[in-house]
């Protein structure tokens, strides 16, 4: 990675602005914390930073606000759970920005955390908007990112403040930077990525960019449907993007010319309706019956991938090859990350359903590298800058 780290700039006593991700999910019943791998994962920054006697200020987003008054989308629970983690108080502002802010900020001394009420209370983070984030950067002498999850997005957080600070990465970010540079940019062989998920709209990018860098492709999930299409399967009621089979073909062909061995799955689970409860069933993909829907990959299909994979020293995995969200077609998706978890490779798997599954299975640990940010691994897997990242000083 040639981008700075906190082990580049000296941090001793300092006031330092640190951006996580701390958009945990909560329960709906009591508004507690569900989930807390986001504040977990963001822990070596923050004990390396109070282990050099650094003033910890904390910001976040949490959710989608709809007002500065919207308090189930608070950062309280946050503050309890992390003053649990740390084994010490950690002070929450009612604000991000302002006197009363900045006059706790004064207040710190060396080895302190303060954090941040949420940065989407205010419609100028996500605007990037010069006053705000400077407002920010008012707050502190150094800035770090270690929200790797929102690093591809312009947000005052992510890139304005750093006009204002010298800026760096945290030890989450660098990690996530490394890992999948490396698998994709310099992997061992041979290659395999599986790509799932719902449409090929949202990822036409990302295969046209590891179509240069595979030995194997591997396609599943809705998106799916739109491959089987360009080949003239039926594929009954199931979304197709007509307007991407003319890609999809393109895809294929451009598989066949680079060597690429790409695979559709040879049967799929179908619904007679698009349902969690619905009626389903296995059948080829020559025999999709025609008002049904494709829901999952069959236990032809999980074989036949899962004997490419068992070859393969690098896999990246991005997207659910089934409807996840239905329980009753979440087994092809489990099927995979069990195969994943077995094998003598680096797996890298990215952010949002797919690391949900990983998760879900207990298999993290069993995994190389498990994505916290969905959006901004597909952005990266596509080739394309993080801004969150171009805008942290160089090695």
């Amino acid at each position: 990675m040639n981008k700075k780290t906190i082990r580049d700039i000296d941090v001793v006593a300092k006031r330092v602005l640190v951006r996580v991700d701390f958009n945990v999910p909560l329960n709906p019943e009591d508004g507690s914390i569900a989930d807390d791998t986001r504040i977990r994962v963001s822990l070596p920054t923050i004990k390396y930073l109070l282990d050099n006697r650094a003033k910890v200020i904390l910001c976040s987003h949490l959710g989608r606000p709809r007002s500065a008054d919207d308090k189930s989308l608070s950062l309280e629970p946050v503050v309890k759970r992390l003053s649990q983690l740390l084994g010490q108080e950690v002070r929450m502002t009612s604000d991000c920005v302002g006197p009363a802010v900045e006059n706790t900020v004064a207040e710190m001394k060396e080895g302190d955390v303060v954090l941040l009420e949420n940065l989407r209370f205010h419609a100028d983070e996500e605007k990037n908007d010069p006053a705000f984030a400077e407002a920010l950067a008012r707050l502190a002498d150094i800035y770090v990112n270690d929200a790797f999850g929102t690093s591809h997005r312009s947000h005052a957080s992510t890139v304005g403040v750093t006009k204002h600070l010298p800026a760096v990465a945290g030890f989450l970010v660098e990690r996530e930077l490394e890992m999948m540079d490396k698998a994709l940019n310099n992997p061992e062989r041979p290659f395999t990525a599986l790509i799932g998920g719902a449409k090929i709209s949202d990822k036409m990018a990302m295969l046209e960019n590891v179509l240069d860098k595979v030995d194997s492709l591997l396609i599943a999930g809705g998106m799916g449907a739109t491959f089987l299409k360009s080949l003239k399967y039926d594929v009954g009621e199931s979304l197709v993007e007509e307007e991407k089979v003319g890609l999809a073909q393109q895809l294929i062909d451009g598989a066949l010319e680079k060597g690429v061995h790409l695979m559709l799955p040879s049967d799929v689970v179908v619904a007679n309706k698009f349902d969690a409860e619905a009626k389903s069933r296995v059948v080829s993909i020559t025999s999709v019956p025609h008002k049904w829907y494709v829901m999952d990959i069959g236990p032809n299909t999980i074989r036949q991938f899962g004997a490419k994979l068992q070859k393969s020293k690098t896999v990246i995995w991005n997207g659910p090859v089934g409807v996840f969200e239905f329980p009753q077609f979440q087994k092809g998706t489990y099927a995979i990350a069990e195969i994943l978890a077995g094998l003598d490779a680096t797996t890298v798997i990215g952010g949002g359903s797919t690391a949900e599954a990983v998760e879900q299975l207990g298999l993290v640990h069993k995994m190389t590298h498990v994505s916290t940010g969905g959006g901004a691994s597909l952005k990266f897997l596509e080739g394309k800058p993080l801004p969150g990242i171009e805008a942290l000083q160089d090695k």
